[in-house]
């Protein structure tokens, strides 16, 4: 009644009773302490704004000493990690499009001749700037290098080439993103991050809705066999992924000005194997979820080392190489690079097979668990 007094023995029943309730619900205790401490350890030690020992070939046409000192002046730098020395500039080229490497230096022929010369040679720069964030301190760093790199071997003789300006000129060049656009590399990112969550979400409850509704039942004395269950369900958020794409995309041609060089028939291509991927993610929460709330948690606690390891909040290769290997195992991960890859640099097929292989193995294995997980009967 209103007119009851507050009762603190009642209140204590209470809180006992939700206590009890919380130990019985194992799952959501688990993610309640689990989330937290994740992104603590994700924070604390897996992102890294100021991304080091970025990938570099360095494609070298004069073998001097003051083409070794240049280069291992860059390596003490600890932004720049030498990892091909390409033969020509056109494989040089190839790694940079891929991106397996971050950087390109060129040291031109008579490089170490003209120097000699005081004539001021030009060493070429080529940086990846999809994302400005993973190369704009690495270029801080190098034209200060570049100022003082050789004054150890600028000795006697050649002293005078110490005073300013430096010996020789550094000339870079941004590439894919000459003008640092934050949007060019966050756009097509918002793509793969929005129908991560999504699919996995909607997918996620897709199951567990059966359950709570009574509706199982019915559809567990059908004849469909596990796999028809499973394609039943994904197929027709397929084709919400492909309108939440048509509507990205526009916005980002027609609101960001994203250039799209590449082919959007590839990348429609590419995004059924994504949107696929990570529905099968979704339909195997599915199955282990008793409910909807835990099967929403378990989209929560699959999302966010997605969108934290995979590249798109911070730079990928920032990242200690613990955190890499987990990043690369999320289809997120090689979904933004092949979105980018194809809309900023053009990239074609052969291009992105590697990120392509890798997504298709992580479906394959999604979907195999989770036609293990799906239950003929209520049992």
């Amino acid at each position: 009644m209103m007119g009851d007094r507050f009762n603190f023995a009642r209140l204590k029943a209470l809180m006992l009773k939700e206590f009890i309730q919380m130990r019985r619900d194992r799952l959501t205790f688990a993610m309640m302490l689990g989330v937290p401490v994740m992104q603590l350890l994700l924070f604390g030690y897996a992102i890294n704004a100021d991304p080091k020992n970025l990938a570099t070939a360095v494609h070298i046409q004069d073998h001097s000493e003051f083409s070794r000192t240049f280069l291992t002046s860059l390596e003490n730098s600890d932004y720049f990690k030498i990892i091909a020395q390409p033969e020509t500039a056109e494989e040089a080229e190839h790694l940079l499009a891929r991106g397996k490497v971050q950087f390109i230096i060129e040291i031109p022929p008579h490089f170490s001749r003209d120097l000699v010369r005081g004539e001021r040679p030009a060493l070429l720069l080529d940086a990846d700037a999809t994302d400005p964030a993973a190369t704009g301190n690495a270029i801080a760093a190098v034209n200060i290098l570049a100022r003082d790199a050789l004054n150890r071997d600028l000795t006697g003789p050649l002293a005078s080439l110490r005073a300013s300006p430096p010996p020789f000129r550094l000339i870079t060049h941004p590439r894919y993103n000459p003008e640092g656009h934050t949007q060019y590399n966050i756009v097509p990112g918002i793509l793969g991050v929005i129908l991560t969550l999504t699919m996995v979400m909607f997918t996620a409850l897709a199951v567990t809705r059966e359950i709570e509704r009574g509706t199982m039942e019915n559809l567990l004395t059908t004849p469909a066999r596990p796999f028809e269950v499973m394609m039943g369900k994904i197929f027709p958020y397929i084709a919400v992924g492909y309108i939440q794409t048509a509507l990205i995309l526009a916005a980002a041609r027609w609101l960001f000005d994203v250039p799209m060089i590449g082919s959007l028939t590839l990348l429609s291509a590419v995004l059924l194997l994504f949107v696929a991927a990570n529905l099968a993610v979704g339909f195997t929460f599915s199955t282990l979820a008793r409910n909807q709330l835990q099967a929403v948690q378990m989209a929560i606690f699959f999302f966010l080392p997605s969108i934290l390891l995979s590249g798109f909040m911070f730079p990928f290769r920032g990242m200690p190489v613990w955190a890499q290997w987990i990043g690369e195992v999320l289809p997120l991960t090689h979904f933004l690079r092949i979105v980018r890859g194809i809309l900023l640099k053009g990239n074609t097929t052969g291009d992105i097979l590697m990120d392509v292989g890798a997504m298709a193995l992580f479906f394959t294995g999604a979907t195999i668990i989770a036609m293990n997980r799906y239950r003929q009967t209520l049992d």
